[in-house]
């Protein structure tokens, strides 16, 4: 087994149990089921730009998502990136990876901003699940609706056009029964997001802040203006051929 490249860093004590238990995924263990797991868990910190693991490595632990901000993405050998995931707080990942013998990662993992998280060791996480039917159920329906999103992002990637992408994207972030949102990416990583050149991204924007369907102010204020017309252009057919992320939507 490979040494941890990030030892755990001087957290205060505090109880990780409860900090497991904000995970969804996890809500389901009793308290000491989350107790034993937390036995097998260390608190990791991440500075912005630094990796936790790479596509094809070793896997040897899932991780929960505490704070911060990272991203999920694989490389071509050519160095092109495609973000596969944002992970929201409190949520888990690379879990898929306790069903498997020899597991690797299957995606790269780097924080986008300083970021905290808690590493669970696969072979502790696959035995607090053998004494959770409940939990299982709960990790198989996550499983499910997450293979089902990835299928949504390849109809998107083959069928539909850059603008129909952004637009359903921008859609998608509004909140209910507001019309203006904070973006919590930047420009470059929403466009490795979407695979689109970032300069096919600038220029879809500006249309859409041309046509008043949407404007932005400062860095990441976004003002929805026309909800129908963004939806109008959400659901149009796709005509042009996906185009994948450019270098500087990769370096994002």
């Amino acid at each position: 087994m490979p040494q941890d490249p990030h030892p755990p860093p001087h957290f205060p004590r505090q109880d990780l149990a409860a900090v497991l238990q904000r995970a969804p995924a996890l809500s389901r263990f009793t308290a000491s089921q989350l107790a034993s797991l937390a036995r097998r868990a260390r608190r990791i910190a991440l500075a912005a730009g630094e990796t936790l693991f790479r596509q094809g490595e070793q896997s040897t632990s899932c991780y929960v998502l505490v704070s911060g901000q990272l991203k999920l993405y694989r490389s071509s050998p050519q160095g092109d990136e495609v973000i596969i995931d944002l992970p929201e707080p409190n949520a888990i990942f690379a879990e898929s990876r306790a069903f498997l013998e020899n597991p690797r990662y299957h995606v790269s993992c780097t924080a986008l901003g300083d970021c905290e998280l808690v590493a669970i060791d696969l072979a502790g996480f696959l035995a607090a699940l053998r004494e959770s039917p409940e939990t299982c159920l709960l990790l198989l329906r996550q499983l499910s609706e997450r293979a089902e999103r990835r299928v949504e992002d390849i109809d998107r990637l083959a069928l539909q056009s850059s603008t129909c992408r952004v637009a359903g994207y921008l859609l998608g972030l509004l909140p209910t029964g507001r019309d203006d949102y904070m973006l919590k990416v930047t420009k470059g990583v929403m466009a490795s997001r979407l695979a689109i050149w970032a300069e096919t991204l600038s220029r879809i924007l500006k249309q859409l802040s041309d046509e008043g369907i949407v404007s932005f102010s400062g860095r990441n204020q976004v003002r929805v203006h026309s909800r129908e017309r963004l939806r109008r252009l959400s659901a149009e057919p796709g005509g042009h051929t996906p185009q994948r992320a450019s270098p500087a939507a990769k370096r994002a």
